[in-house]
């Protein structure tokens, strides 16, 4: 078995580490729900290498990503499912059907009227579906799915309630109930209501999310770039406690602080 450029030869390798007969032990032992959260992690760590406009990582991690379908659909073929031809088929007729303006005599007239096209028959889908399941009353919300990062799950949750309407006025009103959420922790806090706090601190993200959403920031994002932060702010409070010769746990907080607002000066310029 040589590499190739051709995606046939790692549906061939799949196939190869899933046989019974001279596979791979640890492949054979797995099944849909084992490797369900490698699927998300490949996906993280291709947005990894894109924020870092590491490429030759990117090549890497999207290599990794693509086997994922490859690997779900291995199995899936095992058990008499579909293949991945038909996962193929389906993206393929997908991507037809939502772009008529593409692919048909449909005119959009700029992107956003390409993005509301869009929409309009995902909604359509949605009701399509929910009707072959038997759901006389599918919600808007049905396939915002359940696995998504809390943040940017609430983040999708309140955009697509915003469609009909459903949505604060401006950011001024999202920030007044962001300060609202914020003084019922507080309170929460003061009566040491533990199960009260919990809530509260949930309404409180929730509506920093929606906060996020309505300024057009990525609230994932955001925070993911906020931790990127805090990670090369803490290496050089780490660094400089070497420089001191000393050890972090024993500086002491005002030293800390110290360093840390060191760095914060030196970003600011």
């Amino acid at each position: 078995m040589q590499p190739s450029r051709d995606i046939s030869r790692l549906i061939e390798i799949m196939a190869a580490l899933r046989n019974p007969d001279g596979g791979c032990p640890w492949d054979l032992e797995q099944d849909f729900r084992s490797i369900r959260h490698y699927t998300i992690e490949e996906a993280y760590e291709v947005a990894d290498a894109i924020e870092r406009e590491d490429f030759a990582d990117l090549r890497d991690e999207l290599g990794d990503l693509l086997l994922q379908p490859i690997y779900h659909a291995q199995m899936a073929k095992e058990e008499g499912r579909f293949d991945i031809g038909d996962v193929v088929y389906a993206i393929t007729e997908k991507l037809i059907r939502r772009h008529p303006h593409v692919f048909g005599d449909v005119v959009a007239d700029g992107a956003d009227d390409a993005q509301n096209r869009w929409e309009a028959i995902k909604a359509r889908e949605r009701a399509a579906k929910a009707e072959r399941k038997g759901d006389t009353a599918p919600s808007l919300l049905d396939d915002v799915p359940q696995v998504l990062p809390a943040l940017a799950r609430a983040e999708k949750l309140t955009r697509r309630a915003a469609k009909i309407g459903f949505d604060w006025p401006d950011l001024q009103a999202v920030r007044s109930k962001v300060e609202e959420e914020l003084n019922e922790v507080s309170d929460a806090h003061d009566a040491s209501d533990q199960a009260a706090l919990h809530e509260e601190l949930g309404d409180l993200l929730f509506a920093v999310a929606n906060m996020a959403r309505k300024a057009g920031i990525d609230p994932e994002a955001a925070l993911r770039d906020a931790n990127s932060k805090f990670m090369r702010r803490f290496h050089y409070v780490e660094a400089r406690c070497r420089e001191d010769d000393v050890e972090p746990a024993a500086a002491g907080l005002e030293r800390l602080d110290s360093y840390w607002n060191e760095i914060r000066a030196l970003d600011k310029g």
